[in-house]
């Protein structure tokens, strides 16, 4: 299994390497291959991944050992990078009798303190305040 930060690295650096070498751009094959690449890199380039980072994974990745979570819920975990317990309940398999309040409360925290955010999801609660400021 793949995290979306790798699949975006490696798109990222296929698309690279394909600049350098244009021939061949215009078979059908490569052409369905270009838009493919394009749209996964397009909708990527918009979610947390794209600001991701080696060091970031692995330091998240450290920090969920004592969770003693699957590999696939450590992926989601990171791919969606949850803010409420109920998103955690969506990823987590049986999230209720595995963990207790607090260590769904210390996952929320490990995960908004380790991997970055959207900016635009960051920055939204700011303009919300900023619109009814200016309402007033």
């Amino acid at each position: 299994m793949l995290s979306n930060y790798e699949v975006y690295h490696l798109l990222t650096e296929l698309k690279e390497k394909r600049k350098e070498s244009v021939k061949n751009k215009h078979s059908t094959g490569q052409q369905n291959l270009n838009t493919i690449v394009y749209e996964t890199l397009k909708y990527l380039s918009k979610t947390p991944c794209a600001r991701q980072s080696p060091e970031t994974v692995k330091e998240f990745l450290t920090s969920m050992i004592p969770h003693k979570l699957t590999k696939a819920e450590k992926l989601q975990l990171l791919n969606h990078r949850p803010q409420t317990a109920v998103e955690i309940q969506l990823m987590v398999e049986e999230s209720e009798e595995r963990l207790t309040e607090e260590q769904i409360d210390e996952l929320i925290q490990k995960v908004t303190n380790i991997l970055p955010g959207d900016p635009e999801q960051d920055a939204a609660p700011e303009d919300a305040e900023m619109d009814a400021s200016t309402d007033q």
